[in-house]
């Protein structure tokens, strides 16, 4: 019998993938060298790309590039298989989906109050729909890896000067001097999103979750007896349901009630950066029993290590566009922002290119049309998705079409709107044999004052008072909640106003 080939490791270099990667932004979308129609993590460098960024420091990025390809993957297959099994459930209306989190994160939200804040928001979000729909929750954040933001123009003029955008955290910085894109911090995203899973891991281990202790709902802010009586009736059943778990020890193990699974989530933007951290590995042994095996199947795939979900946005869902060519091979379970001017056919050659196997729940179609616009265009994209034989999650994001500017320039949201449009969606669903799996939310747990109305009664001439953020405005911790109240209403039989 032969002698087994000893292979002695080599120190680690930067894949060619990664260099194509780095060419392909240097020279400012020049397609590199690639075979037509086969897949590979660079393959996207062969397509026109929108949303692209164009770095001075040519080395700083492919030193950055080979940085990231050395560094261990933030997650894992088997937690990425778990949410596509997951997600599967929500598809098949067995399940909710609720995900949420900041709109662009900031590398300064990596600190435990604030990821502590958006855990028992979520936490507590989660609990109400559970108790309104009657069905499991999958939790999945915007958090560990939401740094970077799409942008109308690569430019702004600020005092006359024309400068580059802010375009979140992993670009480059707020500050007016820091707004030249800096390679070294994808670098530094990577190891603030680490850190933030890291502590999320272990908060949840610890018993954050842990629902045999009390939870505190604190409903002061609510102005109307009313819905405080209708509110506080909601967290007494779910209190007592809780007790009487406990009381007749149900779940033993406990397994059930002290610790939640988290999942984390971030729009697909920066295609060099998620290059780096796709790895070719090893299928876990559950596989989904709805994969389909090739002739080349070795028993591997090609996952985004970078976060468990991530999703293609409305400005970069183009057909023949990089950042589609780069999902389309992906085993993550992936989501596809759907806006108002998506047509029918064009979303189900989407749903085709990504997903042509039709695997149940692979996708997530999270629409934002605008609380005007929902009624004329949903049922048609739904309509369309069935016709097609696509089994997917139908998710409403009733934040970015519902955008405003006040007439002092300050960016803001209605909590009316984001209702409405979230109302509309449960009905139209319905009214079309179809089903809403879940809602996607721009949130905070802090006390923000960025969005209007909503029981606290905010007003325009609140905005002034705590307006942090540096994108998009978010619902603060009550608004939030008070949203899950109202759905979770919807679920049982009341109308949602």
């Amino acid at each position: 019998m032969e002698e087994a080939l000893i292979v002695e490791p080599q120190p680690p270099e930067l894949s060619q993938s990664g260099k194509d990667a780095a060419t392909a932004i240097v020279v400012n979308g020049a397609p590199a060298i690639s075979r037509p129609g086969i897949w590979t993590p660079s393959s996207w460098t062969t397509k026109p790309i929108k949303q692209d960024v164009v770095y001075e420091d040519k080395g700083g990025l492919e030193k950055a590039l080979a940085k990231l390809e050395r560094l261990p993957p933030i997650v894992t297959p088997t937690e990425i298989v778990k949410l596509r099994k997951s997600l599967k459930e929500v598809a098949l209306g067995k399940a909710f989906l609720l995900q949420g989190g900041d709109c662009a994160e900031l590398f300064d939200y990596c600190e435990e109050n604030a990821i502590d804040s958006k855990i028992k928001l979520l936490l507590q979000m989660s609990l109400v729909l559970i108790w309104g729909a009657n069905k499991p929750v999958i939790r999945i954040a915007r958090m560990a890896g939401q740094y970077a933001k799409p942008r109308s123009s690569p430019t702004e003029v600020i005092d006359g000067v024309t400068m580059p955008s802010f375009r979140g955290d992993i670009l480059n910085g707020y500050d007016l001097s820091e707004r030249t894109p800096d390679p070294a911090r994808l670098v530094s995203a990577y190891f603030h999103s680490a850190s933030t899973l890291n502590y999320i891991r272990g908060q949840l281990s610890s018993g954050i979750a842990d629902l045999h202790s009390p939870l505190d709902w604190n409903l002061g802010h609510v102005q109307s007896q009313d819905l405080f009586s209708k509110y506080q009736k909601i967290v007494d059943s779910i209190a007592e349901s809780l007790r009487f778990m406990k009381t007749v020890g149900a779940d033993p193990a406990g397994q059930g009630l002290e610790t939640v699974d988290l999942f984390t989530s971030h729009e697909g933007l920066l295609l060099e950066y998620e290059q780096s951290l796709t790895r070719r590995m090893r299928r876990p042994s559950h596989r989904l029993a709805n994969s389909v095996p090739t002739a080349e199947d070795d028993g591997r795939a090609w996952y985004n290590t970078s976060a468990h979900f991530l999703w293609i946005g409305d400005r970069t869902r183009q057909i023949d566009g990089a950042h589609v060519e780069y999902f389309r091979g992906l085993e993550n379970p992936i989501g596809i922002k759907v806006g108002p001017t998506m047509k029918g056919e064009e979303l189900v050659q989407l749903l085709d290119i990504v997903n042509p196997n039709k695997e149940i729940g692979k996708v997530t179609l999270i629409t934002r049309y605008g609380s005007s616009k929902v009624e004329s265009l949903l049922g048609g994209h739904i309509q369309a998705v069935k016709n097609s034989g696509h089994v997917v999650v139908w998710q409403c994001d009733p934040m970015h079409g519902n955008t405003l500017t006040t007439p002092t320039g300050i960016k803001t949201r209605h909590f009316a709107s984001i209702l409405s449009e979230v109302s509309s969606a449960l009905k139209i669903h319905a009214s079309h044999s179809s089903f809403l799996g879940g809602v996607h939310l721009e949130l905070t747990g802090d006390a923000v004052t960025e969005c209007v109305g909503g029981s606290e009664g905010l007003t325009e001439g609140d905005l002034g008072r705590r307006y942090t953020t540096f994108c998009d405005p978010r619902l603060n911790e009550k608004q939030a909640l008070e949203l899950a109240f109202l759905v979770a209403g919807f679920y049982r039989g009341e109308e949602v106003k």
